[in-house]
């Protein structure tokens, strides 16, 4: 007998969701910083057994959209309500059960098998404290399977992985086997280098960035890659590129050291700036970067 199904995990900004799909993966398929909105498509994470297949899939957090961008991200975290077998609700020891309730209503009505996975337990002061967290939230999701874990530090995931299978349906594999992610290697050059610019930069120039993937070019020794920086404002631009070019140099080192770990291969990158104003409003720029449009 073969089980496969689909998992995917949702929950609000900042939590450790990305966290808990690279833990579960065993493979850096999600990018990771402490920002909140890191995550913007819903990217998949394969696991293969003997007898199984877990497909898995990061959503962006839950947030209130202020521009089209970010009614993309919403959609991609509800549209995570309707096509799962398995649903892993993501919270932490800091955060409120009420933060989005509308969103926790919707978890509920959906009908899907559902964990509540209260992440960073290791921050909390005391096993009463772990235990009252865990009575909170069975009153909120009483339907809902609570699991304890950390993240970072893999505890208590080989216990989630022994729950999950036991709900995944009888199916052949979804994808062949030996697949790690429905995403090509471009995709995650540019995540890679989004993430620098996370890293790097301050207030709001890394949420008003995306990066494009122009050349990509493989030998038998070499990538070359040649990627576009998209910002909203000629200040952003200059912000970016630094005096002097010492800030995109920066963010070039960094994510040319990453991407060579991630691609197994010595990389030479190239980076360029250029402005598309206001592209978090533009249906067509958000398209050509990859995002699904909700129309209004």
């Amino acid at each position: 007998m073969h089980k496969a199904g689909f998992v995917n995990i949702i929950g609000n900004p900042n939590v450790g969701k990305s966290t808990l799909m690279n833990a579960l993966v065993g493979e850096r398929i999600s990018i990771i910083t402490s920002k909140s909105q890191t995550t913007r498509h819903r990217i998949m994470g394969i696991v293969n057994g003997d007898d199984f297949q877990i497909v898995y899939s990061d959503t962006p957090g839950v947030l209130k959209p202020h521009y089209r961008l970010q009614e993309s991200m919403l959609e991609a975290s509800q549209s995570a309500l309707s096509d799962a077998d398995v649903l892993l609700y993501v919270t932490d020891t800091f955060e409120t059960y009420d933060k989005n309730s509308e969103f926790l209503e919707k978890t509920k009505r959906s009908g899907v098998p559902t964990f509540v996975i209260i992440n960073k337990i290791d921050l909390l002061p005391s096993q009463e404290a772990l235990e009252n967290l865990v009575e909170k939230w069975k009153s909120v999701l009483p339907d809902a399977i609570i699991i304890p874990v950390c993240a970072l530090e893999r505890f208590n995931l080989d216990q989630l992985l022994k729950q999950i299978l036991a709900l995944l349906p009888e199916s052949p594999p979804y994808f062949d086997k030996d697949a790690l992610t429905d995403r090509p290697a471009r995709f995650f050059v540019t995540e890679i280098i989004r993430e620098k610019i996370l890293e790097t930069y301050d207030k709001e120039v890394p949420y008003s960035t995306e990066v494009v993937v122009e050349k990509f070019q493989e030998d038998e020794k070499l990538i070359r890659i040649n990627a576009m920086i998209i910002v909203e404002r000629d200040s952003q631009k200059g912000i970016i590129i630094g005096k002097g070019g010492s800030m995109l140099k920066k963010v070039g080192m960094a994510a040319r050291t990453e991407i060579e770990a991630f691609l197994e291969k010595k990389v030479f990158l190239e980076l360029y700036v250029k402005v598309e104003k206001d592209w978090r409003n533009k249906d067509k720029q958000l398209k050509s970067f990859g995002y699904n449009i909700v129309q209004p």
